[in-house]
């Protein structure tokens, strides 16, 4: 995977399957058990970091269920919402975004104000050193160019500003995969990042002092219906190379055969989740003798389109 991702800087990920998977997903409430917990424990971690944001942007926000948890552990912070599905971006404007006599209510109490872009990750709507934090739950490894996102990330952030993440590894979905490889089904399954690569990424863009870490969480269910719907509610398979063909019963057949022969002792069956957390400071701006402002060309160039 190192090679990968640091000699194409893209991954073989379909971001219009992406988009159309997580629309016909609703409110992820069917995956919301993981994701939840996830960003509990991002929280968790926030509560070692100084910083006091008075702009944070919720990157790969979903239908912005993060946006509370954010907003109780920075209630001084305007909080945006970016997403590429459009679903998503409409459930939160409509739960999160007070209209009429309620807007005005809000500016005149000057309460937490939310708002929401329809945008890539890669080439958001925003100036320059804009915002003071960047939180991403889970949303990272669905994007083909996580190279683009990371260096839009530090063009978006204030000098002194925080990236903080989390994203799935490598070893997520190794009962599906091996299940896969045992009923000899021929398509490509979802990939993703090591978090050491995560940790280059964020080096080459213009961050500093990265931290890394990951964990396993492993899932047990009594029975592969149970576990085959955590996988869609999840996100499904995005991957640039999975078959079209794979039609009628027999290779769906034999893909439950083979996850049932993975039944542990205890008659349980298990999905593995590798989660990856990392955060990471922008590197702060230098002057030379001439008193010339030096920034990393990463925090004022856009990916080419």
């Amino acid at each position: 995977m190192s090679q990968l991702i640091h000699s194409a800087s893209r991954l073989p990920i379909n971001m219009t399957h992406v988009r159309q998977q997580f629309a016909r997903r609703d409110s992820l409430e069917q995956a919301r058990f993981f994701y939840d917990e996830i960003a509990a424990r991002m929280i968790d971690r926030l509560g070692y970091i100084k910083i006091s944001p008075e702009r944070i942007i919720d990157a790969g926000c979903g239908p912005g269920h993060s946006i509370h948890l954010l907003a109780a552990r920075y209630p001084q912070a305007a909080v945006t919402g970016v997403d590429h599905c459009e679903p998503f971006i409409a459930q939160c404007r409509s739960r999160l975004v007070p209209t009429g006599l309620k807007s005005l209510v809000s500016k005149l109490k000057r309460q937490q104000r939310f708002d929401f872009e329809l945008a890539d990750l890669a080439s958001m709507p925003l100036p320059p050193e804009s915002v003071d934090m960047i939180w991403s739950n889970l949303a990272l490894h669905w994007h083909q160019q996580p190279h683009d996102v990371i260096r839009e990330w530090r063009r978006v952030l204030s000098n002194s500003g925080l990236a903080m993440f989390s994203c799935l590894g490598p070893g997520t979905f190794r009962e599906l995969r091996s299940a896969v490889d045992t009923a000899g089904i021929r398509t490509q399954v979802m990939q993703f990042v090591d978090m050491h690569d995560f940790g280059d990424i964020l080096l080459e863009n213009g961050f500093m002092d990265p931290v890394m870490d990951q964990e396993v969480i492993t899932l047990t269910y009594r029975t592969v219906d149970a576990l085959l719907k955590d996988v869609r509610g999840l996100g499904g398979n995005p991957s640039e190379a999975r078959s079209d063909g794979l039609k009628g019963r027999q290779w769906y057949q034999r893909l439950r055969d083979a996850l049932e022969a993975g039944r542990g002792d205890d008659g349980l069956l298990r999905l593995s989740l590798e989660v990856a957390y990392g955060h990471a400071w922008c590197k702060p701006v230098r002057q030379n003798a001439a008193g010339d402002t030096l920034v990393p060309v990463s925090a004022i160039r856009r990916a080419t389109r």
